[in-house]
């Protein structure tokens, strides 16, 4: 049986891929052209070139595929062109669902975020996959692709196509090598280029436990439902803690007001359209923060038998992972990386 993954080159993706190899998984990975391959080294998988744009290429990748893992996303938080996500997030996921039907392929998964249902607006309850957002409390383009994108998918499941949705939270762990916004914060804490916080949360999940998340939607999962793939609710302060912990460097104590740092990103956007640089403070992503992206993942483990491990060794991992891997400048790469404790 060949599985067919897309964004195997990312983040989560290479995880998925390389979770299906081994468990004995036939994998075949779409990859662009112009793709760094470096998070395929060493895996046992077959390589088409192809493109979310190009149908002809969906059409090559599709041959003899019986299940589809479709992780492939634009995840930028700022871009000189909008519609580059938009194409690639909605237009290629519209496409591929399309190509898929087509083939007769027996189940896909669609790896939509936890953004399309972690929305403003519910006090003191945490949203869950009952939870359904509309695309106007979506910030940013981003966020807005993604919530499109997931109504193709929901579209699809409703005229039969067997697409099962999983709602990854935050993902951290080892591989994350562009870095994803999240693996920024852990980068720039690393690397002393965070000495003040916003008061925001995220929930943290360990890479690894999200991409054995698609694993069992694709065997238990119902197809039309939303499964979130999270694992446990901190504050940015809770998280900085938590690194400090791990590495011994001092966590940063001065909390900035989220008018400051918008101030702050529109500053640095402006120079960054100036220079062509992509900016360190995308005003989108000080905008997300004024909310805490919290939310429940128990449908998940009810019925997949999902069951995330402790974040803070997930952090740890992270944090080998850049160190090894020559992200830690100067005197932080030096530093003795400490045992995280479990939850």
């Amino acid at each position: 049986m060949t599985t067919l993954v897309t964004g195997a080159t990312g983040f989560l993706g290479s995880h998925v891929a390389r979770q299906l190899v081994t468990a004995g998984h036939s994998v075949r990975v779409l990859i662009r052209s112009t793709s760094n391959l470096q998070a395929l080294d060493g895996l046992a998988a077959e390589r088409v070139v192809g493109d979310l744009q190009d149908m002809a290429s969906l059409d090559l990748a599709m041959k003899g595929v019986r299940r589809v893992f479709h992780v492939a996303a634009d995840y930028r938080l700022w871009t000189r062109n909008p519609d580059e996500i938009y194409d690639t997030n909605v237009e290629g996921t519209r496409r591929l669902l399309e190509v898929a039907s087509h083939a007769g392929v027996e189940r896909i998964v669609y790896t939509s975020t936890v953004a399309t249902i972690a929305v403003p607006g519910h006090g003191d309850a945490l949203p869950n996959e009952g939870t359904h957002g509309t695309l106007s409390q979506m910030i940013g383009h981003y966020k807005r692709s993604k919530f499109l994108a997931e109504l193709e998918a929901i579209k699809a499941a409703a005229a039969g196509v067997p697409v099962v949705i999983v709602n990854p939270t935050a993902p951290v762990g080892p591989g994350d090598w562009k870095p994803t916004p999240t693996g920024r914060i852990i980068v720039d804490y690393l690397n002393g280029r965070m000495p003040a916080y916003v008061d925001t949360g995220l929930n943290l999940v360990a890479v690894e436990d999200a991409a054995a998340g698609h694993l069992l939607a694709a065997e238990k999962g119902r197809i039309g439902e939303r499964y979130i793939l999270g694992a446990r609710n901190m504050t940015l302060k809770q998280i900085l803690d938590a690194l400090a912990a791990i590495t011994g460097r001092s966590a940063p104590r001065v909390r900035l007001p989220h008018a400051v740092a918008l101030a702050a990103g529109y500053a640095d956007e402006f120079f960054s359209r100036l220079t062509g640089r992509e900016p360190q403070i995308p005003v989108e992503g000080v905008r997300i923060s004024r909310h805490r992206m919290f939310v429940e993942s128990d449908k998940a483990e009810r019925e997949l038998g999902y069951l995330p491990g402790a974040v803070e060794s997930a952090l740890e991992r992270a944090v080998r992972w850049y160190r090894d891997h020559g992200y830690i400048r100067g005197r932080a790469g030096t530093k003795p990386v400490a045992h995280a404790q479990a939850a």
